[in-house]
């Protein structure tokens, strides 16, 4: 079923044809258009005006209904009325007891859900005494050895009651091990636990740049984590496919989500082919998109991402559970708009983005501290970006429609038209051998490296507007003048200290023999390594012994050379 008929349409095309050749075109003659070609940030090309015309070959049910198949408009029914999104903020710096300070006063300011970025260390495996750690310790996250420091860092926190998201990737598992390890010693039911790790290998090869292993033992580690935690922690999200670091870096609206959805096709067949049925897992993958300045192109991006996974679950993988079906998204703004110079204005480019991805229909979402181009943001401006959420969510009155923006003659179509070019690079990535062959080739690096490079070209020729950079530029401005949150300099002693007394202390024979049991059983592909990790873990193996081990069987990752 068409949503207009045709007899519609054609008066429309019509009536459009006389408005062009008469209002508009004395219109343009005596105030011609600022640029000859309007397109998106992603280049798609924006017609002047959109009727009904435009929508013409959208079947009805391609919109269908919010919280159903094919979740255009929603990923649950009733979406904002029943829940809002949570207010999730990252924080991370210093040793444990800082954020977890830090984690206090953002739930006393109103944040609804914890998300913690860790250190340069804890990210590549490393302990805070390894040399290669030397200036990194807890400069740009909080800094995790053992099980221990993540008690601390939960400290007098519910861990039951409050949901937690691990932005940690290459040693995800491990910290996972640590996470769930704590919550059984302070009595938790383990069902009742509920968060997010990112524990996305795949971007991190093509964005981040932040691995320890070759790709396939990486995904491996993924693998063995989705299947473990299924049973064990079944409210916990063993993953979030991060888009976010793929426009991060330079890539558009569109290779984000075809490029996620395409590691998503990758992690989804590994799964089944070691054993899982689609529908036992695929309700806990979750997502994670940046929302950017190109604000219709955003929200129709979140819309097409919808529709796009859906169908992959039910055509490719063949799943039956709704749920199965379902794209949840966490959202935060886009860190590289943000700028030094006047840097105010951060605030309002935030806000600005926030709405979109509230519009797009986000499950959670992080805001950007006005002072991040600088440093982790101070917890005054970590205040002003939960507001900014507040603010959007109770005094805007945007929560009280569903998808409010639906039927809009242009988001319809901008949304179909993305859609249909997200399937083009889908199809290209299965013509090519698939998402892992191409991470191991560099083509999806490669991608975005010359998206990278256009967009800077036009932000360098002035093309691409930056408000106070490179247009509106205030000379008198003082881009240093900003109150910048400070970096413990005896962090990395104190971490250095706790390490010695837990190497002193604990059954050190015990921990030796473990390792070699996890060396051996990462020799087969067959072996879950979770409980043995977990074993670990418990027995107060360092993070660095545990991801080191791993290294002497699987060795290290070199990348491909990028022209």
């Amino acid at each position: 079923m068409k949503l207009f008929s045709q007899q519609a349409i054609d008066d429309i095309r019509e009536k459009q044809a006389k408005w062009e050749a008469n209002e508009l075109a004395a219109a343009i003659e005596n105030r011609p258009e600022a640029r000859p070609v309007y397109e998106t940030e992603c280049g798609l090309p924006l017609k002047r005006i959109y009727t009904a015309a435009d929508v013409a070959d959208i079947p009805a049910d391609e919109l269908g209904f919010p919280g159903a198949y094919p979740f255009t408009r929603g990923a649950y029914p009733s979406m904002y009325r029943a829940r809002p999104w949570t207010i999730r903020q990252v924080a991370g710096f210093g040793n444990p007891e800082a954020t977890n300070q830090r984690y206090k006063y953002m739930i006393r300011t109103g944040q609804t859900g914890l998300s913690t970025d860790f250190d340069l260390p804890t990210l590549l495996g490393l302990d805070s005494d390894d040399p290669m750690a030397l200036g990194e310790v807890g400069r740009v996250g909080v800094a995790i050895d053992t099980i221990d420091d993540v008690d601390r860092l939960f400290d007098e926190i519910d861990l039951e009651k409050i949901s937690v998201s691990l932005t940690i990737n290459p040693s995800a598992w491990v910290i996972y091990a640590m996470f769930i390890a704590v919550a059984e010693q302070r009595g938790c039911d383990l069902h009742k636990l509920s968060g997010t790790l990112q524990a996305d290998p795949l971007k991190e090869y093509v964005a981040q740049k932040e691995w320890i292993y070759p790709v396939r033992p990486a995904v491996r580690l993924l693998r063995d984590l989705i299947m473990y935690s299924a049973k064990a922690t079944p409210r916990i999200n063993p993953i979030s496919l991060s888009g976010y670091h793929l426009s991060d870096v330079g890539g558009n609206a569109l290779q984000e989500i075809a490029f996620i959805m395409s590691f998503t096709i990758a992690y989804c067949e590994e799964v089944i082919e070691a054993g899982m049925d689609i529908d036992d897992f695929a309700p806990r993958l979750s997502f994670f998109f940046i929302s950017h300045q190109d604000f219709f192109e955003q929200v129709c991006k979140f819309r097409a991402a919808r529709r796009v996974y859906s169908k992959i679950m039910a055509e490719r993988f063949k799943a039956k559970k709704p749920e199965s079906m379902r794209l949840r998204v966490h959202v935060q703004t886009a860190a590289m708009s943000l700028t030094k110079v006047e840097h105010q204005n951060n605030l309002m480019r935030t806000a600005i983005q926030a709405l979109g991805a509230v519009l797009g229909g986000c499950q959670s979402m992080h805001t950007n501290g006005l002072d991040e181009a600088f440093a982790i943001p101070t917890e005054e401006a970590m205040k002003l970006a939960i507001r900014t959420q507040q603010i959007i969510r109770d005094e805007t009155n945007v929560t009280s429609v569903v998808d409010p923006l639906g039927g809009s003659y242009f988001i319809e179509r901008l949304t179909r038209d993305m859609e249909n070019e997200v399937w083009k690079l889908l199809a290209e990535v299965d013509e090519r051998g698939g998402a892992i062959k191409l991470v191991e080739e560099g083509w999806f690096q490669q991608k975005l490296a010359d998206s990278a490079y256009a967009s800077f070209k036009k932000i360098d020729s002035g093309e691409k507007v930056s408000v106070g950079v490179n247009r509106y530029v205030d000379e008198t401005s003082d881009a240093a003048e900003v109150d910048t949150h400070p970096y413990d300099e005896h962090c990395t002693q104190l971490q250095i200290d706790r390490l010695d007394s837990v190497r002193k202390n604990r059954d050190s024979a015990q921990v030796r023999q473990l390792l070699n049991e996890l060396v051996q059983q990462a020799q087969s592909d067959d072996v879950n390594l979770l409980p043995k990790t977990i074993e670990l873990v418990k027995a107060r193996a360092t993070l660095g012994e545990i991801c080191g081990a791993l290294k002497d069987v699987w060795g290290a990752y070199a990348e491909p050379m990028i022209v």
